[in-house]
């Protein structure tokens, strides 16, 4: 059969070209699949974050700052490990972005402090001399939307199968849980922030859009 082959050049580079085709299917396909699965200690949004990822789409935070770092040495020695794709299994929208008139973000919780990004948020030239981005004292007042991140949650969850019962992720029950739950993971936020419209306002049990933030910011890792 290989002598045939051989006096045939045409059908030896279609053998050729099925037997490279093969070999690279079955190379390729099992790492391309599990490429796009979550990366080992990827978890869905909590409630609180997804309320900050609400107020940051909404500000259109998404706009100057990118949330892909390319794997090339100047981008991992600045912002840290290059992204993967399963990293972003739990993100809809995705927040890659094209621009990047602020620095990438998809790192900034493994190093900004909650007292950091406070102050950076209510006067970015404060913390960063000559910075151009705007100030977001708005966001100190205005109150976060903990019921459309509650109804997203609910709805990857039943649509997209999100893992949200997984006994790593507090279940999803009412929407009352589900604030109760906010409520307790904004705590440790608040008790690390100075302003004190965010500290009474969480006293009587309001989560302002900032702390829902920087619990968003904080799960960027």
């Amino acid at each position: 059969m290989f002598h045939w082959l051989e006096k045939n050049p045409f059908f030896f580079a279609v053998g050729v070209f099925l037997v490279i085709a093969y070999a690279g299917l079955i190379t390729i396909l099992p790492d391309f699949m599990n490429s796009a699965r979550p990366v080992v200690g990827t978890k869905p949004y909590t409630v609180l974050q997804l309320a900050g990822r609400h107020a940051y789409i909404k500000d259109s935070c998404n706009a100057c700052h990118s949330q892909l770092i390319r794997p090339f040495k100047s981008e991992t020695d600045r912002y840290g490990m290059y992204s993967l794709s399963g990293e972003y299994a739990y993100d809809r929208p995705f927040l890659w972005g094209s621009k990047r008139t602020g620095p990438d973000l998809m790192r900034v919780g493994n190093y900004r402090t909650t007292d950091w990004l406070e102050n950076h948020m209510l006067d970015p030239a404060s913390v960063v001399p000559g910075s151009i981005m705007p100030k977001y004292g708005h966001m100190f007042n205005n109150k976060a939307n903990i019921e459309t991140a509650y109804a997203e949650a609910v709805t990857v969850k039943k649509v997209f199968n999100v893992p949200y019962d997984e006994k790593d992720m507090p279940k999803l029950g009412s929407f009352e849980e589900a604030q109760k739950l906010a409520l307790e993971e904004a705590k440790e936020i608040v008790d690390n922030m100075k302003n004190p419209t965010v500290k009474e306002a969480y006293a009587k049990g309001e989560i302002k859009e900032i702390v829902a933030l920087i619990a968003y910011l904080n799960s960027l890792k």
